[in-house]
């Protein structure tokens, strides 16, 4: 299995190349919502989506959802209910008269109509609000119009000792938090404006401290509304984020993991081809080069068997054997193998300090691959190594006389460029100009590598 998080596992490479690879977990570092994502997501939960969003996760502290379903339209029902179920039964023993004292003036065509069916009417009101918000969670909007529209009623109505009318607030809040913001917007003005001019239209003036109480209140549901909501959206954008991160860390190790299984049969697999034709040729002929071609593909194969084994043994167990890296004076291997294969090999290596660990490895990753292209794909006869240290930086050049690639990138090239590319370096391949064959070249700077 792959290696815990945090934690560096290593794998058997060719040449025991030692190939850090880490989990996605440890690959992609913790959001900035992360240490606050248990205390804010009972915020957000609460307002619950249905749609396969961020809500639809379970949160991960928070309220059960029948209790965040049913919280708003519980509280609006006691501090709404009762009062105005108090007020009706007063009325009917008693009628208006009989309002306790410090309900204050109301509209004056209350006064003359019947008292119990206005008081109903209020208690009709009172229960409106609690029963829509059972609705709002589906249809946010129309239900914070059909609660404003029942507010507004209640304002001017009903008996002014009535409470304040709260499922409004709940509505406002629901409606910003669900995306309905121009239900919320325009019944909340448009509520306003009637409990503004509407007193003075049923015959009653306008009290200041009951409108100023109203104005205080939906400014504050609108603007608890848009801090849940705004709340929301940033810890959806952190979980989007980490996500993104978590995959493309993920495909960064396939990439990884690709590039290494690659490196360790390609070369191998061209290897074992070249000798098995050569072995195939000369069988009749000359019988002791067949059977050093069969000696050199049974230690090949071996090699190359050792090497999956060890890529697939740190795959399942992250405490596998780590072998050391390949170095620089390990690319005269390579030559060796090319000129086994039948290439005319020449290698200049004129670096005198020995680079760093990761550099090595580069620089004999890019000489390994250009070598199994030369031998598997180009055909050729002669074949050209030369590595140097030229104005700050480490080259690696690779010619052969074959016939070249073909305009479209394969795989090993692709690889080489990123090996080079990760550490600060370049890579360009193509045929060479003027005369047959392909040249690889990679540069890779002291300064960056270190």
């Amino acid at each position: 299995m792959l290696a815990p998080v945090g934690q560096v596992a290593g794998t058997r490479t060719p040449q025991g190349v030692r190939a850090a690879i880490r989990t996605p977990d440890a690959a992609a570092p913790p959001c900035k919502y992360a240490v606050r994502m248990r205390r804010s997501e009972w915020m957000s939960s609460s307002w619950h989506h249905g749609d396969g969003s961020l809500d639809d996760a379970p949160p991960r502290f928070g309220m059960p959802p029948a209790v965040r379903l049913w919280l708003p339209v519980v509280v609006s029902f006691l501090v709404q209910v009762p009062v105005a179920v108090f007020l009706t039964v007063r009325a009917a023993d008693g009628g208006v008269s009989n309002l306790p004292e410090w309900h204050g003036p109301g509209p004056e065509w209350v006064a003359a109509t019947a008292e119990l069916p206005v008081l109903l009417l209020g208690l009709a009101l009172a229960l409106i609000g609690p029963l829509a918000l059972i609705a709002a969670r589906r249809f946010p909007g129309p239900v914070v119009a059909i609660v404003a529209a029942a507010a507004s009623a209640d304002f001017l109505f009903a008996p002014p000792a009535g409470p304040p009318y709260v499922a409004f607030a709940f509505a406002t809040i629901l409606g910003i938090v669900r995306g309905a913001s121009a239900w919320v917007f325009s019944a909340v003005a448009a509520a306003w404006l009637l409990c503004v001019v509407g007193p003075s239209v049923v015959g009653s003036a306008a009290a200041p401290f009951p409108i100023a109480a109203l104005t205080v209140g939906l400014l504050l549901s609108l603007g608890i509304g848009a801090g849940i909501r705004g709340r929301r959206e940033g810890i959806r954008a952190a979980r989007q984020a980490f996500e993104r991160r978590r995959e493309d860390a993920t495909q960064q190790e396939r990439v990884r993991i690709a590039r290494e299984l690659h490196d360790v049969l390609a070369h191998s697999l061209s290897q074992i081809s070249v000798q098995a034709g050569v072995g195939l040729h000369l069988i009749e002929r000359q019988p002791e080069k067949a059977a050093e071609a069969l000696a050199n593909i049974k230690q090949t194969s071996r090699v190359a068997l050792d090497e999956v084994r060890g890529v697939l043994g740190m795959l399942r167990d992250g405490d596998s054997p780590l072998l050391p890296q390949p170095q620089l004076s390990m690319v005269h291997e390579l030559a060796d193998t090319a000129t086994r294969a039948g290439l005319a090999v020449t290698l200049d290596d004129s670096i005198e300090t020995p680079p760093p660990a990761a550099v090595q490895m580069a620089l004999y990753r890019l000489v390994q691959e250009s070598v199994t292209n030369a031998v598997r794909h180009a055909e050729a006869s002669a074949l050209s190594i030369r590595l140097a240290e030229e104005n700050g930086d480490y080259i690696v050049e690779i010619t052969d006389d074959g016939r070249g690639a073909t305009d479209a990138e394969g795989r090993g090239i692709l690889g080489m460029r990123e090996r080079a590319e990760l550490l600060g370096g370049t890579l360009t391949a193509g045929p060479r100009d003027g005369v047959r064959g392909f040249r690889v070249r990679g540069s890779i700077p002291v300064r960056g590598a270190r």
